[in-house]
């Protein structure tokens, strides 16, 4: 594994992240235990963030303290990153918010991308990509390339499960993306053991499709 992978020994958590693989929690409460652990993950993933040092009047004197001196940006990757921004912006509320949408083409099995609302220049911003899950790699390869040729050196991608196979192709691209997640999984489904109703690629034992398991979009 690289040394840029960060999965969370927290034990908050471990413990919500065991309610999102139950297959009994309904989409409400899914989407909220998205939001609380993007706020967790939030507070791991900017442990580095640069500071300014700056004085401040208490009620009783003058002292130092500190001020974020980061521009910062939120890049949640359609649909499932939604869940995630608004626990990420709890933490973060100067964060600004951009949106990148990729659907996989059947035959190339590589990310299109439809749908791309962010800024041309963004060399002055810490970017974060937000994807529940860091499966195949692709979408997260292409969401970082867009950055990079926006000027972005400082990305870090926010998720709750990777698989060893996700990771692997990722940092193999981008090397110095940082990746923090709630856990990372056994492996990636192959077209021999995919469960009925699931194509292959999804992670094992993982918790489903996230997007839907968010928004009510269950597979029959």
């Amino acid at each position: 594994m690289s040394q840029n992978l960060y999965p969370s020994m927290h034990p908050l958590v471990l413990h919500k992240l065991t309610q999102l693989r139950d297959h009994t929690t309904d989409f409400r409460r899914f989407r909220s235990i998205v939001d609380e652990l993007a706020m967790i993950l939030a507070y791991e993933a900017t442990q580095n963030l640069p500071l300014q040092m700056v004085s401040v009047q208490t009620p009783l004197t003058v002292t130092q303290g500190s001020k974020m001196d980061a521009r910062i940006g939120l890049v949640p990757i359609l649909r499932a990153g939604l869940g995630m921004v608004d626990g990420m912006l709890d933490l973060l509320p100067q964060a600004e918010v951009w949106h990148l949408g990729f659907y996989r083409d059947e035959e190339t099995l590589q990310p299109v991308i439809y749908y791309n609302k962010m800024p041309a220049d963004l060399s002055s911003h810490h970017c974060f990509v937000l994807d529940p899950m860091l499966a195949t790699g692709g979408s997260a390869i292409a969401a970082v390339d867009i950055l990079k040729e926006r000027g972005v050196t400082n990305i870090k991608f926010v998720g709750l499960l990777a698989a060893p196979e996700g990771i692997a192709t990722l940092h193999r691209k981008h090397p110095d993306v940082v990746v923090h997640v709630a856990a990372v999984d056994e492996r990636l489904t192959t077209e021999a053991d995919a469960p009925a109703g699931f194509p292959p690629g999804f992670i094992w034992p993982g918790l489903g499709d996230a997007g839907d398991r968010q928004f009510g979009t269950m597979r029959e």
